[in-house]
């Protein structure tokens, strides 16, 4: 493999690496910016559709999202390990951008459920890529900060939607989605020369490549595997039912929380947006901070696995306050309950994603977050489903705020019993069992099976529920849970395994 570094030879170490990241922190910040506009429009939307947008209708276009991102996501992990970070990166703000634009054009809300979609295959590129480029370009007790800071673009670009709100207030409602799908091409301006892999740069010098590499594993020889072969690895499902569990908790904060503060506690649109920064910047503060007590941690000699365990836990403990927040009549009160969940969820997430490195080796990193990122997908179209549906039957936010509040301590105590306290790497030098898998295929059967009875019930008593949409809604997240199952059967098969060497 041939490297390219021309940079100083002095003898001083360059920090290309923070550059890179500085990168990430944009592409972030810009595709959550396009992902909720929506969110941010969404009274603007009602009355202009008075009769035909409603809260079931949001939530399908929720929906509409989550199904694009859950079903492109492994493909976009894969693609990723294809053409590399770079590459997958901008292809995916170029289909992300050219969705949010045409969202402009649209006339009613079937059509902004098609921009929805293709908005989602193209967002399901950037954190594939990001961590691809993260394990590449940060050596392992960098890694959970710099995870941190980037991943802080999801709440900046979520502040950042108050432009949407005033283009909507100033120029009409299209003019937001024209505005904010037209950033991706300005970030494209900086990306497409400012970015080189860690072997090919000519920017950083050999000290800084050699303070990357030192501590990294060396790259195994199968470097290619099957997304089918992932899943055998018991490493694989500490991540993928994390991520199921707790992603939907940040969709919700991100897609209903403008709603949430319009509708239960008065605010107007523009009002919405604006507080909405508070949540955003305890959630920026939570991300960064989160990364950075897990290594610093390992660099007062901690394991990386207690190091990561004790920052995700503490995450973990800050989530049930937004249990109290729903409940409370005082508006500051709800508000800082709510911006210690964001923070919480942030500063677990940054080290939650830090984990598929930690657990594989960085040549699958891109498939393994794209496998994880489809498993929170998944949990993101069933919530908001459920969110919107709940809305148009009950009218109240009191059980999702119950449910946000529970499932990272879940998914903690899960983790730490399916990792085991030491978080040990695959070994994946070694290859994995071709075998039929019988836990892959119990498990596939059980999930599909509930799946199907759950669609039969819906078909057969359809004239139960209170509207078409809310019993289509329940017919679809049965369908989605009948398709996991089945994609678990077919990854228990016996097959023989893909290798590659190096």
């Amino acid at each position: 493999m041939t490297t390219a570094h021309t940079a100083s030879t002095t003898g001083r170490r360059t920090a290309v690496r923070w550059r890179v990241c500085a990168l990430l922190l944009m592409s972030t910040t810009i595709v959550y910016l396009n992902r909720t506009t929506l969110g941010v429009l969404k009274g603007t939307l009602h009355d202009v559709w008075p009769k035909q947008f409603g809260d079931a209708e949001y939530g399908w276009l929720q929906f509409s999202f989550q199904t694009a991102y859950a079903l492109m996501f492994v493909m976009a992990g894969r693609f990723v390990d294809w053409v590399g970070a770079k590459i997958g990166l901008a292809v995916g703000v170029v289909f992300w951008s050219l969705a949010t634009v045409a969202g402009g054009f649209c006339t009613a809300w079937q059509g902004l459920a098609a921009t929805q979609f293709f908005l989602g295959c193209g967002a399901s590129l950037n954190f594939p890529a990001s961590f691809k480029a993260i394990a590449e370009w940060f050596p392992q007790k960098e890694r959970a900060l710099a995870a941190g800071i980037f991943n802080s673009g999801s709440n900046i670009g979520i502040m950042a939607t108050v432009i949407a709100a005033w283009a909507a207030h100033r120029f009409g409602w299209p003019w937001a989605f024209f505005i904010v799908g037209g950033t991706g091409f300005v970030w494209l301006l900086f990306w497409l020369p400012g970015y080189q892999s860690l072997d090919k740069s000519t920017s950083a010098s050999p000290e800084e490549v050699q303070y990357i590499r030192s501590g990294q594993p060396p790259i195994p020889r199968r470097q290619k595997f099957r997304w089918t072969e992932l899943l055998r690895y018991r490493q694989a499902w500490p991540f993928i039912i994390a991520k199921f569990l707790t992603d939907p908790v940040w969709w919700f904060y991100s897609g209903w929380l403008p709603d949430y503060l319009h509708k239960t506690r008065g605010l107007s649109l523009v009002g919405s947006a604006g507080w909405l920064a508070m949540p955003y910047i305890a959630a920026d503060i939570g991300s960064i901070c989160g990364g950075w007590l897990s290594g610093g941690l390992m660099n007062r000699g901690w394991n990386v696995g207690p190091a990561r365990y004790m920052a995700m836990g503490l995450c973990a403990l800050g989530m049930p306050g937004a249990i109290i927040a729903v409940y409370t009549g005082n508006f500051w009160l709800a508000l800082g309950l709510i911006s210690l969940a964001t923070a919480s969820h942030q500063g677990w997430s940054a080290n939650l994603f830090t984990t598929a490195s930690d657990l594989f080796p960085s040549t699958v990193t891109g498939s393994m977050i794209g496998i994880g990122g489809m498993a929170g997908a998944v949990g993101g179209m069933l919530m908001s489903l459920a969110v919107g549906n709940s809305l148009a039957e009950f009218g109240s936010y009191v059980p999702v705020f119950i449910w946000a509040g529970l499932m990272h301590p879940l998914a903690w105590v899960l983790f730490f019993l399916i990792a085991g306290p030491k978080m040990k790497k695959a070994e994946m030098v070694q290859g994995v069992d071709s075998r039929l898998s019988p836990k892959l295929l119990i498990g596939g059967f059980v999930i599909a099976l509930l799946g199907m009875i759950r669609c039969s019930y819906v078909w057969n008593e359809w004239h139960l529920y209170p509207s078409p949409t809310v019993a289509a809604g329940a017919f679809v997240a049965g369908s989605a849970v009948a398709l996991i199952g089945l994609g678990l059967l077919y990854a228990s098969l016996p097959r023989t395994p893909h290798v590659q060497t190096a």
